[in-house]
């Protein structure tokens, strides 16, 4: 096999010449500009199985042609046989690819470049709490806040964290808290084609009862309060009876309600337990307040008619 491109190499020999002077006039032209800050590079997109690949050998169009990656992430490169390359950059596959070469013996001092002509999985799959759920055909690299845009936002119903799991690295999801501040974390994240982006959904908090605003409510962090949950449903009425509030709480084994000291935490005498996703507050309506406020209200009522009476 050492003289198996020969004849390549005569018939390339005048290309030869002509990438050498486009080199030179490169540099040159280089050299003339002023120098400037070198941009942020992104990481390479790595090869996995089903990508599709063209291989080309310098000096050997017999060696050169398309290859697609099988299910065991190799490629079977022409004489050399198969080349594990999953998991590595174009450039670091060209350089497996020109290993297999040295090590069959079929060039001495091979020259292998890889381009990746199509991806098995070219978009970014986007799920959870977002407004348009799907898989977005972006190549290149992105930011989290980037695709959760192309998404349309985010709902009503999401979370601060986000999961993003990479296709490189699936075993490993990393969980970011959204932000579009420049230095977060969220923000140097760079999503690739492949990658799996999931918007977490905020727990929900229901407050019923004599409370000014029943109804449930998005817990936006992880620390909400009970009495911060009566905030947010606008506090309880004048005829709640707060000694017999009860917490509702999801478990295991099925329901379980608990005795709540509303009042005493409202004094501040008892702790501030936290609330969690799918835990209902209930604060009944105390019997004798509400016959009380009812006795008042149509007290009032009649002390009206009397004063309108006596004006007639």
């Amino acid at each position: 096999m050492r003289g198996f491109c020969r004849a390549g190499m005569l018939r390339n020999f005048g290309l030869r010449v002509l990438l050498m002077a486009a080199v030179a006039v490169a540099a040159c032209g280089a050299l003339a500009q002023s120098p400037a800050a070198a941009p942020a590079v992104a990481p390479a997109l790595k090869i996995s199985s089903g990508d599709l690949l063209e291989l080309v050998v310098f000096d050997c169009p017999e060696l050169s042609g398309k290859l697609r990656v099988n299910a065991a992430g190799e490629v079977t490169v022409p004489v050399a046989g198969a080349v594990k390359i999953a998991g590595l950059s174009a450039e670091e596959a060209a350089s497996a690819i020109e290993e297999g070469f040295r090590a069959k013996d079929v060039l001495k001092n091979p020259h292998a470049t890889v381009f990746i002509l199509e991806y098995a999985t070219q978009g970014i799959t986007v799920a959870g709490e977002v407004k348009n759920p799907g898989i977005y055909p972006l190549l290149g690299s992105h930011s989290l806040m980037d695709l959760i845009s192309a998404a349309g936002g985010v709902t009503p119903r999401a979370g601060s964290a986000v999961t993003v799991t990479h296709r490189s690295n699936p075993e490993h999801p990393e969980i970011v808290q959204i932000s579009s501040e420049a230095g977060s974390v969220a923000a140097k994240l760079d999503i690739l084609p492949g990658d799996t982006v999931t918007v977490s959904r905020a727990g929900i908090v229901y407050v019923v009862g004599d409370v000014g605003k029943p109804g449930g409510f998005v817990i936006e962090s992880n620390d909400l309060t009970t009495l911060q949950a009566i905030a947010l449903a606008q506090g309880v009425n004048k005829t709640a009876s707060e000694n017999k509030a009860r917490l509702i709480r999801k478990t295991a084994t099925g329901r379980e309600e608990v005795a709540l000291p509303l009042k005493k935490i409202l004094a501040g005498k008892a702790a501030d337990p936290p609330v969690h996703d799918g835990d209902v507050l209930f604060i009944p309506t105390s019997g004798s307040k509400g016959w009380a406020s009812r006795t008042i209200d149509t007290t009032i009522a009649i002390t009206t008619g009397m004063a309108i009476y006596g004006r007639l």
